[in-house]
């Protein structure tokens, strides 16, 4: 089931995971004709950076979380925030997409002798229908023709299981829908995904390739990838059977060793875990009032305990925005970034490597996220292939489901526990599983990660605005996840509530969203499970009974216990109905017309303290 990294067509990079590495010099000769012009540039050098000399700039650039964004994403997920001078927050609108992503990235490398391109996981899954629809292949294709150097791997890339993983990655038509263009066939990705801690269970080998190493005239840095320790349980447990996920620390200290071993003393880890800023602009010091101070979540003590041998932790999986220094177990400072996600941002880092040492300098490293404005010419590649994909897709997304008055937001902030479109959707699961031979949900639980974009009134095409179309609502749920009706007890509901803010949810709480009639009190000035109100909790005005059976409409994700909520495993007399997707879409057009649009639902059923 490995995947094997292959070489790209221009000897762009050198591969070198466990393998020997090749010369700069034997690739250069073995370049074709018409590479030559490059070869010459990069045989004489040239640039304004340093790169003959004892000391080399080594230009960095790394994203995150692009989840097969090629379109620019709309509302909430299409805006950042940034400080001004004054310490004011400003709102920047129209941001990201992939054609304006590959001209920024293009623009940035200019005049650096030395740039590396990497991603630290969830390129694709959870992806919108034009990407989704295509199991990804156009975001891999849209990668390749990016550049990207290498990527760790992130929970969304087991979105379809292990074996669909090492499709992307060597190439093939899909196993069951066969090639997708006549005459083409699917090439896979042409940079190398890693995971180090991903393992089989039984034969204990890494699942892709552990690390990979970058080498250009001599420079060498390695790169070690990894996903959060905690994937199986944010994915489907079938396609994940037989792997295991092993602790991040332990695993990118092995194998900083075993780089070391090859003579490799310049690393980056690419982890696809991340941390929680205490400001959302992308520009916050997160440094201030000291290294470190502004920021929390899992990332701290992982990079706090990272071998001090790592120069630089690129980050993910909370789309958060930050370029902060966190100590290294010696003390040293050392740079934590990530860029947000849907390639909104990009980070630019300098590693200043030294020859002598072939170490990097920590104390010349400098980081700055930068933002993916629409204000460029957008690259004319991406553009195509956006544009040949979306034809392909056309005859299903274009297809109008409901109306709505307004934009019916999702919001980024992880601080905002109820959704307007949370409530929607848990309001259209309540109703598709409610009938009696359908399975007489009382209530609707739905996981808040599942819910991947805003609803946005503005047209995306010719539909006109206010008409949702399919192609919109499946960039809203993309998993087309079944959905269930289970009984649970009182005592199991509240337990349920308890998960959000407690066990593997305690240090990043996950606040489902709810359907209407079902309320409670959420009290953040409280830690762990005692910040759900028991005696608040109530379905219809009635406080829940402990001992009552109640049946509830959910997911299978989260039926499977899925998102840290074992509990829900407990569930009995579980009955299957349609996808979520087809329920939302349902609901979307028995309650909604152009004369009525649907309005923007209130978000009153849980109340917060803080």
């Amino acid at each position: 089931m490995a995947a094997t990294p292959r070489m790209n067509k221009t000897g762009r990079r050198i591969l070198a995971a466990g393998a020997g590495l090749a010369t700069v010099g034997a690739l250069v000769a073995a370049m074709p004709s018409s590479a030559g012009a490059a070869g010459d540039q990069f045989a004489d050098g040239y640039g304004n950076g340093r790169g003959w000399g004892r000391m080399v700039d080594v230009q960095l650039l790394s994203f995150n979380d692009l989840h097969g964004n090629l379109e620019p994403p709309t509302g909430s997920s299409g805006r950042v925030t940034r400080l001004k001078e004054d310490g004011t927050p400003e709102t920047i609108n129209d941001v990201g997409g992939v054609e304006y992503l590959a001209t920024h990235l293009r623009q940035a490398r200019q005049g650096n002798r030395y740039s590396v391109t990497a991603a630290a996981g969830d390129m694709i899954g959870a992806s919108p229908l034009v990407s989704g629809l295509f199991h990804d292949e156009p975001t891999i294709e849209a990668l390749n023709k990016l550049k990207l150097d290498v990527s760790s791997v992130g929970n969304h890339e087991f979105d379809e299981g292990a074996r669909e993983l090492a499709r992307i990655q060597n190439g093939g038509c899909h196993p069951t829908e066969g090639c997708f263009e006549e005459g083409k066939t699917f090439e896979g990705a042409n940079f190398p995904y890693l995971a180090a801690n991903v393992t089989d269970e039984k034969s204990g080998k890494p699942l892709l390739d552990p690390y990979f190493v970058w080498e250009r005239d001599g420079v060498k840095i390695g790169f070690i990838g990894v996903t959060l320790e905690g994937t199986a349980n944010i994915v489907s447990a079938e396609g994940i059977k037989g792997l295991k996920f092993g602790d991040e620390v332990e695993t990118i200290n092995k194998y900083a060793k075993v780089l070391e071993r090859k003579g490799v003393k310049s690393i980056v880890a690419l982890l696809h875990e991340g941390g929680l800023p205490a400001s959302g602009a992308y520009n916050y010091d997160c440094d201030s009032p000291g290294p470190g101070n502004g920021i929390s979540g899992p990332i701290v003590d992982i990079a706090k305990n990272v071998s001090p041998q790592v120069d630089a932790l690129v980050t993910g999986h909370t789309h958060q925005a930050y370029a902060c220094t966190i100590a290294d177990p010696a003390g040293k400072p050392r740079t934590v970034t990530s860029a947000a996600s849907f390639g909104r941002l990009y980070t630019d880092t300098t590693l200043t490597y030294d020859r002598r040492t072939k170490d990097i300098v920590r104390t010349a490293v400098a980081s700055a996220n930068h933002v993916v404005t629409r204000d460029v010419l957008p690259a004319d590649d991406m553009s195509k292939l956006i544009k040949r994909w979306k034809d392909l897709a056309a005859p299903i997304a274009g297809r109008p489901v409901g109306h709505i008055s307004a934009d019916i937001d999702n919001p980024l902030d992880a601080t905002v526990y109820e959704k307007p479109l949370g409530n929607l959707i848990a309001d259209a699961q309540l109703e598709g599983m409610a009938p009696a031979d359908k399975g007489g949900a009382q209530l609707a639980l739905m996981n808040p990660g599942g819910i991947r974009a805003p609803l946005t009134r503005k047209a995306s095409g010719a539909e006109g605005d206010g008409v949702v179309t399919y192609g919109e609502a499946y960039t809203v749920q993309p998993f087309t996840n079944m959905m269930t009706a289970v009984d649970l007890t009182g005592t199991q509901l509240i337990t349920t509530l308890q998960q959000q803010v407690s066990g593997l949810n305690l240090a990043s709480p996950k606040i489902l969203q709810v359907s209407k009639g079902f309320t409670y009190t959420l009290d953040m000035t409280k830690t762990g499970a005692d910040r759900i109100v028991v005696d608040s909790v109530r379905l219809n005005g009635q406080a829940i009974d402990p001992a009552k059976t109640y049946r509830v409409a959910m997911n299978e994700f989260l039926a499977g216990g899925g998102d840290g909520f074992a509990v829900l495993k407990e569930h009995r007399n579980k009955l299957v109905g349609a996808s979520d997707l087809d329920m939302f879409t349902a609901y979307l057009g028995a309650h909604s017309s152009a004369a009525a649009p649907l309005p923007v639902p209130a978000t009153d059923r849980i109340t917060v303290v803080k």
